[in-house]
Formats: structure tokens, sequence, C-alpha cells
């Protein structure tokens, strides 16, 4: 096993970034919606999180849910987002581009890699989208990802373990494996011992009530399947070291 463990929490607030290192994560990844996966965080939430953490601060370039087969518009749109977030102190970015038949979009990747350079940059769980993850994973090598997000092509990293832990032999360290989605103080030295991964994500959150005291409970902002506008989910800074206890007890 690995001597020592990081953990990336992603994250969408404030709140949630002072929360996740004070719990002992070592780097963040900041987005917007993360109820629809995570998108492009708005600049003021980047300047201000960058205010009140020390850790590295990787920003989520995507534009809008759903696939990751992008218009001309949108590609206009992240290329834009990764010039301003470079200009404004992220320390990484976090992007990831499909073609129609599931492969990587090597073309347009390459355009937005030497647009983030000389950040790092991870490519996303897009990469659980893809048509055959053997070739995808040496297209994402070749063309410089320093890692994969990935839940091994299923809805949990715990149901995808087996592929997250061929991944991680076949990478050979030419690129970093970071499981996430779905994982728990429950599953996570399954993961780690079953996967041979040195990096982890999640988001460790826990339900927090709203602070409002009137409540208008007959209206919703989102779609019908939204959060609750009265509720809050927030990163746990006690979740987030016990997660970091079951990793450095995994060793």
């Amino acid at each position: 096993m690995a001597e020592s463990f990081l953990m990336e929490t992603c994250v969408d607030s404030v709140e949630s970034a002072i929360n996740a290192e004070r719990g002992g994560a070592g780097r963040l990844e900041l987005c917007s919606s993360l109820l629809e996966g995570g998108l492009t965080p708005s600049l003021g939430l980047l300047q201000v999180v960058k205010q009140y953490v020390k850790i590295p601060v990787y920003v989520m370039i995507r534009p809008r849910g759903g696939d990751f087969l992008y218009s001309d518009q949108e590609v206009e749109v992240m290329r834009k987002d990764i010039e301003l977030m470079k200009s404004h102190r992220a320390d990484g970015l976090v992007l990831g581009s499909l073609t129609e038949d599931g492969r990587v979009d090597a073309e347009l990747c390459m355009e937005f890699l030497a647009a983030a350079r000389p950040l790092p940059v991870t490519f996303h769980r897009a990469f659980d989208m893809v048509h055959d993850p053997v070739v995808a994973l040496e297209t994402l090598i070749s063309l410089g990802f320093e890692r994969l997000l990935t839940s091994g092509c299923e809805n949990s990293a715990l149901e995808g373990l087996p592929l997250i832990k061929r991944l991680v032999d076949q990478a050979k360290g030419r690129i970093a494996i970071m499981p996430g989605g779905g994982i728990t103080e429950r599953n996570l030295q399954r993961i780690l011992e079953g996967s041979g991964a040195q990096e982890f994500h999640g988001s460790a959150r826990s339900s927090k009530d709203s602070a409002m005291k009137f409540r208008n409970t007959c209206v919703t902002m989102g779609a019908a399947f939204s959060a609750p506008e009265y509720g809050l989910k927030v990163t746990d800074a006690n979740k987030v070291r016990t997660l970091n206890a079951i990793a450095k007890n995994t060793l």
C-alpha cells in the first residue's frame, strides 16, 4: 500500500472549503451545482475561497450539466473560463470532453491543456462515459493530464472497483488514478485496499438546516426533484477527519 493518501474534497461554498481544510483535506475541487455533478463556479467564489484556505484549489471547467459533447459556443465559454480561472489564482483545473462515439476528444482536450498551461489538469468523470476505458486512459496519458477522477465507469467507486484497480495497474504511475463517487467512511478502506490508489475524492457532506425563520413551503426554486429550499448540504470537517483517519489506518 501507499505510505500516505491525499483526500480531495469537492466543495461548492466558502463554508465547505473551510471545513474541508480544517478536516485535513489536501486539495479542493471547487464547483457550483454539485447536484448536477459540478459546474464551473463563479469568480467571486474562487476569489473568496482563496482568501480563506491555503490548500490547492482546482476549479471545475464545465459549462452545463448533461453529456460531455460540447457545441462551438460552449467550447468558447470553456476557453474563457480557463483564462479567467488562471488569472484569478486557480491552482489547477478539472475538465473533460468526449466525441459523439464515446472517445476522449483528444483534439479539444489538447487545446484546453495548452490554454491551461502551466496549471495541472485533472480529467473528470466524463471518463466514466467512454466506450473503451483502456484506450481512453492511454489517450489521457499521451495528452499529459495529471490525474484521472473516476468511479470505474459505474455509479459509484465501490461498484467500479475492479476497473479502477485495472486502471491503476495500467497507468503504472504515468497518471494518478483518483477514485471518486459515493465514497464514505463505510467503504473507503475497501476502495483504497482494492484499488491501490493513493488519492481519493469525496464531498463528505452533512445536512444543515436553513437559518430562515419565515418559510414559504409552497414554492420551490428549481425542478421538481431539486434540493429543498430550507436545507443545505455542507462539507463536514468531522467527516473529512474520519475519512483521513481511515485512509491513514489503511497503511
